[in-house]
Protein backbone atom coordinates (compact mmCIF):
# COMPACT_ATOMS: atom_id res chain seq x y z
CA UNK A 1 0.00 0.00 0.00
CA UNK A 2 2.85 2.36 0.89
CA UNK A 3 4.47 1.67 -2.52
CA UNK A 4 1.20 2.33 -4.34
CA UNK A 5 0.72 5.68 -2.58
CA UNK A 6 4.31 6.60 -3.40
CA UNK A 7 3.81 5.88 -7.10
CA UNK A 8 0.59 7.87 -7.20
CA UNK A 9 2.28 10.82 -5.47
CA UNK A 10 5.21 10.69 -7.90
CA UNK A 11 2.86 10.57 -10.87
CA UNK A 12 0.95 13.62 -9.64
CA UNK A 13 4.19 15.54 -9.16
CA UNK A 14 5.31 14.69 -12.69
CA UNK A 15 1.88 15.61 -14.06
CA UNK A 16 2.17 19.11 -12.63
CA UNK A 17 5.55 19.86 -14.24
CA UNK A 18 5.41 22.48 -17.02
CA UNK A 19 5.07 21.19 -20.55
CA UNK A 20 8.22 22.89 -21.84
CA UNK A 21 10.44 20.73 -19.61
CA UNK A 22 10.28 17.92 -22.15
CA UNK A 23 11.07 19.31 -25.57
CA UNK A 24 10.35 17.07 -28.54
CA UNK A 25 12.61 16.73 -31.53
CA UNK A 26 15.88 15.26 -30.23
CA UNK A 27 17.23 12.71 -32.72
CA UNK A 28 16.93 9.04 -31.71
CA UNK A 29 19.83 8.09 -29.45
CA UNK A 30 21.79 4.89 -30.15
CA UNK A 31 22.11 4.40 -26.40
CA UNK A 32 18.34 4.44 -25.82
CA UNK A 33 16.54 1.67 -23.96
CA UNK A 34 16.40 -1.84 -25.34
CA UNK A 35 13.03 -3.54 -25.67
CA UNK A 36 13.66 -5.47 -22.44
CA UNK A 37 14.77 -2.35 -20.57
CA UNK A 38 11.71 -0.45 -21.77
CA UNK A 39 9.39 -3.17 -20.50
CA UNK A 40 11.08 -3.18 -17.10
CA UNK A 41 10.88 0.60 -16.87
CA UNK A 42 7.17 0.58 -17.70
CA UNK A 43 6.47 -2.10 -15.11
CA UNK A 44 8.41 -0.31 -12.41
CA UNK A 45 7.54 3.34 -13.06
CA UNK A 46 4.48 3.73 -15.30
CA UNK A 47 2.01 0.87 -14.98
CA UNK A 48 1.22 -1.31 -11.98
CA UNK A 49 -1.07 -4.14 -10.82
CA UNK A 50 -4.59 -2.79 -10.49
CA UNK A 51 -4.33 -0.94 -13.81
CA UNK A 52 -6.35 -2.11 -16.82
CA UNK A 53 -4.96 -3.55 -20.03
CA UNK A 54 -5.45 -1.31 -23.06
CA UNK A 55 -7.23 -3.66 -25.47
CA UNK A 56 -9.88 -5.20 -23.22
CA UNK A 57 -9.98 -3.18 -20.01
CA UNK A 58 -9.09 -6.24 -17.93
CA UNK A 59 -7.67 -5.70 -14.47
CA UNK A 60 -3.97 -6.51 -14.18
CA UNK A 61 -2.96 -8.68 -11.21
CA UNK A 62 0.46 -9.89 -10.07
CA UNK A 63 1.87 -13.22 -8.99
CA UNK A 64 5.47 -12.61 -8.04
CA UNK A 65 7.08 -10.97 -11.06
CA UNK A 66 4.41 -12.22 -13.44
CA UNK A 67 1.54 -9.95 -14.47
CA UNK A 68 -1.71 -11.80 -14.99
CA UNK A 69 -5.18 -11.04 -16.38
CA UNK A 70 -8.36 -10.99 -14.27
CA UNK A 71 -10.90 -12.27 -16.82
CA UNK A 72 -13.90 -11.69 -14.57
CA UNK A 73 -13.08 -7.98 -14.25
CA UNK A 74 -13.77 -7.47 -17.96
CA UNK A 75 -15.90 -10.43 -19.06
CA UNK A 76 -13.02 -11.88 -21.07
CA UNK A 77 -13.53 -15.21 -22.84
CA UNK A 78 -10.45 -16.74 -24.51
CA UNK A 79 -10.85 -17.16 -28.25
CA UNK A 80 -8.39 -20.04 -28.57
CA UNK A 81 -5.33 -19.77 -26.32
CA UNK A 82 -6.37 -19.66 -22.65
CA UNK A 83 -2.80 -19.98 -21.41
CA UNK A 84 -1.60 -16.94 -23.30
CA UNK A 85 -4.81 -15.11 -22.43
CA UNK A 86 -3.97 -15.48 -18.76
CA UNK A 87 -0.90 -13.25 -18.92
CA UNK A 88 -0.08 -9.64 -19.71
CA UNK A 89 2.27 -8.92 -22.60
CA UNK A 90 3.79 -5.70 -23.93
CA UNK A 91 2.34 -4.66 -27.26
CA UNK A 92 4.10 -2.55 -29.87
CA UNK A 93 1.31 -0.18 -30.93
CA UNK A 94 3.24 0.39 -34.15
CA UNK A 95 4.36 -3.20 -34.87
CA UNK A 96 8.08 -3.89 -35.15
CA UNK A 97 7.55 -5.31 -38.63
CA UNK A 98 5.81 -2.13 -39.77
CA UNK A 99 8.65 0.19 -38.88
CA UNK A 100 11.27 -2.48 -39.55
CA UNK A 101 10.23 -3.05 -43.15
CA UNK A 102 11.04 0.59 -43.83
CA UNK A 103 14.67 -0.08 -42.78
CA UNK A 104 17.39 -1.65 -44.94
CA UNK A 105 18.41 -3.99 -42.12
CA UNK A 106 15.03 -5.76 -42.31
CA UNK A 107 15.71 -6.91 -45.85
CA UNK A 108 19.01 -8.40 -44.72
CA UNK A 109 17.89 -10.43 -41.74
CA UNK A 110 14.61 -9.26 -40.24
CA UNK A 111 14.04 -8.11 -36.70
CA UNK A 112 17.00 -9.89 -35.14
CA UNK A 113 19.42 -8.25 -37.55
CA UNK A 114 17.82 -4.83 -37.09
CA UNK A 115 17.92 -5.04 -33.29
CA UNK A 116 21.61 -5.88 -33.34
CA UNK A 117 22.86 -3.61 -36.12
CA UNK A 118 20.50 -0.67 -36.69
CA UNK A 119 20.55 1.97 -33.95
CA UNK A 120 17.42 3.71 -35.26
CA UNK A 121 15.46 0.46 -35.34
CA UNK A 122 16.66 -0.39 -31.82
CA UNK A 123 15.49 3.04 -30.64
CA UNK A 124 12.04 2.43 -32.14
CA UNK A 125 11.84 -1.12 -30.78
CA UNK A 126 12.65 0.07 -27.25
CA UNK A 127 10.68 3.33 -27.32
CA UNK A 128 8.36 3.12 -24.27
CA UNK A 129 5.88 5.53 -25.87
CA UNK A 130 5.05 2.66 -28.23
CA UNK A 131 4.59 -0.09 -25.61
CA UNK A 132 1.39 -0.84 -23.69
CA UNK A 133 0.20 -3.73 -21.50
CA UNK A 134 -2.40 -5.98 -23.15
CA UNK A 135 -3.90 -9.46 -22.81
CA UNK A 136 -1.38 -11.90 -24.29
CA UNK A 137 -3.84 -13.72 -26.54
CA UNK A 138 -5.07 -10.46 -28.04
CA UNK A 139 -1.49 -9.34 -28.55
CA UNK A 140 -0.80 -12.55 -30.44
CA UNK A 141 -3.92 -12.20 -32.58
CA UNK A 142 -3.15 -8.59 -33.46
CA UNK A 143 0.40 -9.51 -34.48
CA UNK A 144 1.29 -7.02 -37.19
CA UNK A 145 -2.26 -6.50 -38.47
CA UNK A 146 -3.24 -2.94 -39.27
CA UNK A 147 -5.69 -1.08 -37.08
CA UNK A 148 -9.07 -0.42 -38.64
CA UNK A 149 -12.82 -0.44 -38.13
CA UNK A 150 -14.97 -3.58 -38.27
CA UNK A 151 -18.73 -4.07 -38.46
CA UNK A 152 -20.48 -5.25 -35.31
CA UNK A 153 -20.56 -8.91 -36.34
CA UNK A 154 -17.39 -8.89 -38.43
CA UNK A 155 -14.44 -10.98 -37.30
CA UNK A 156 -14.16 -12.53 -33.82
CA UNK A 157 -13.98 -11.17 -30.30
CA UNK A 158 -13.19 -12.17 -26.74
CA UNK A 159 -16.39 -12.14 -24.73
CA UNK A 160 -17.10 -8.59 -23.54
CA UNK A 161 -13.69 -7.30 -24.67
CA UNK A 162 -14.35 -4.36 -27.05
CA UNK A 163 -11.45 -5.25 -29.37
CA UNK A 164 -12.08 -7.49 -32.38
CA UNK A 165 -9.97 -9.11 -35.07
CA UNK A 166 -10.83 -10.17 -38.60
CA UNK A 167 -8.30 -12.59 -40.04
CA UNK A 168 -10.00 -12.55 -43.46
CA UNK A 169 -9.38 -8.85 -44.01
CA UNK A 170 -6.29 -8.69 -41.75
CA UNK A 171 -7.74 -5.91 -39.62
CA UNK A 172 -7.60 -5.43 -35.85
CA UNK A 173 -10.07 -3.02 -34.24
CA UNK A 174 -8.88 -1.82 -30.82
CA UNK A 175 -10.91 -0.80 -27.79
CA UNK A 176 -12.64 2.59 -28.43
CA UNK A 177 -11.00 4.00 -25.30
CA UNK A 178 -7.56 3.26 -26.76
CA UNK A 179 -8.06 4.39 -30.35
CA UNK A 180 -6.99 7.97 -29.73
CA UNK A 181 -3.91 6.76 -27.83
CA UNK A 182 -3.00 4.50 -30.74
CA UNK A 183 -3.49 7.30 -33.27
CA UNK A 184 -1.28 9.70 -31.33
CA UNK A 185 1.42 7.02 -31.08
CA UNK A 186 1.38 6.59 -34.85
CA UNK A 187 1.62 10.34 -35.40
CA UNK A 188 4.53 10.45 -32.94
CA UNK A 189 6.33 7.70 -34.86
CA UNK A 190 5.76 9.49 -38.13
CA UNK A 191 7.22 12.74 -36.80
CA UNK A 192 10.08 11.27 -34.79
CA UNK A 193 11.18 8.37 -36.95
CA UNK A 194 9.80 9.18 -40.40
CA UNK A 195 7.21 6.36 -40.41
CA UNK A 196 5.19 6.41 -43.62
CA UNK A 197 1.40 6.63 -43.31
CA UNK A 198 -1.06 6.40 -46.17
CA UNK A 199 -3.63 9.17 -46.59
CA UNK A 200 -6.39 6.74 -45.63
CA UNK A 201 -4.71 5.73 -42.38
CA UNK A 202 -3.85 9.33 -41.56
CA UNK A 203 -7.52 10.26 -41.90
CA UNK A 204 -8.61 7.29 -39.76
CA UNK A 205 -6.14 8.17 -37.00
CA UNK A 206 -7.12 11.84 -37.08
CA UNK A 207 -10.75 10.82 -36.56
CA UNK A 208 -9.80 8.47 -33.71
CA UNK A 209 -7.76 11.18 -32.01
CA UNK A 210 -10.75 13.56 -32.12
CA UNK A 211 -13.20 10.93 -30.90
CA UNK A 212 -10.92 9.76 -28.06
CA UNK A 213 -9.05 12.86 -26.85
CA UNK A 214 -6.15 12.92 -24.41
CA UNK A 215 -7.07 12.31 -20.77
CA UNK A 216 -5.19 12.79 -17.51
CA UNK A 217 -3.97 9.20 -17.44
CA UNK A 218 -2.36 9.59 -20.86
CA UNK A 219 -0.76 12.87 -19.74
CA UNK A 220 0.76 11.21 -16.67
CA UNK A 221 2.12 8.34 -18.73
CA UNK A 222 3.63 10.73 -21.27
CA UNK A 223 5.27 12.88 -18.60
CA UNK A 224 6.81 9.94 -16.73
CA UNK A 225 8.21 8.49 -19.96
CA UNK A 226 9.48 11.91 -21.04
CA UNK A 227 11.22 12.43 -17.72
CA UNK A 228 13.07 9.14 -18.23
CA UNK A 229 13.88 9.44 -21.94
CA UNK A 230 14.00 13.21 -22.46
CA UNK A 231 11.45 12.88 -25.28
CA UNK A 232 7.74 13.69 -25.09
CA UNK A 233 4.98 12.74 -27.51
CA UNK A 234 3.87 16.20 -28.68
CA UNK A 235 0.52 14.90 -29.91
CA UNK A 236 -0.27 14.10 -26.27
CA UNK A 237 1.57 16.99 -24.60
CA UNK A 238 -0.07 19.72 -26.67
CA UNK A 239 -3.47 18.82 -25.18
CA UNK A 240 -2.35 18.40 -21.59
CA UNK A 241 -2.61 22.05 -20.52
CA UNK A 242 -6.39 22.04 -20.96
CA UNK A 243 -6.69 18.51 -19.54
CA UNK A 244 -4.72 19.45 -16.41
CA UNK A 245 -6.70 22.64 -16.00
CA UNK A 246 -9.90 20.59 -15.90
CA UNK A 247 -8.34 18.17 -13.40
CA UNK A 248 -7.34 21.04 -11.11
CA UNK A 249 -10.83 22.54 -11.26
CA UNK A 250 -12.39 19.19 -10.49
CA UNK A 251 -10.05 18.67 -7.54
CA UNK A 252 -11.12 21.88 -5.80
Amino acid sequence: MRLLKSKVTQAICVLLLPLHVFAFGNPPKPDGMTFREAKQFLKQSVHQPGDRDEYCGCKITASGKKWLVDWESCGYIPRKNAERASRIEWEHVVPASEFGQQRQCWQQGGRKNCSANDAIFAAMEGDPHNLVPVVGEVNGDRGNLKYGMLAREQGVGYGQCPSRVDFKTNVFMPNPSFRGNAARTYFYFRQRYGLTLSKQREQLFAAWSRQDPVDAKECVRNRVIAKKTGVSNPFVAQQCDSVLAAVRVGAR
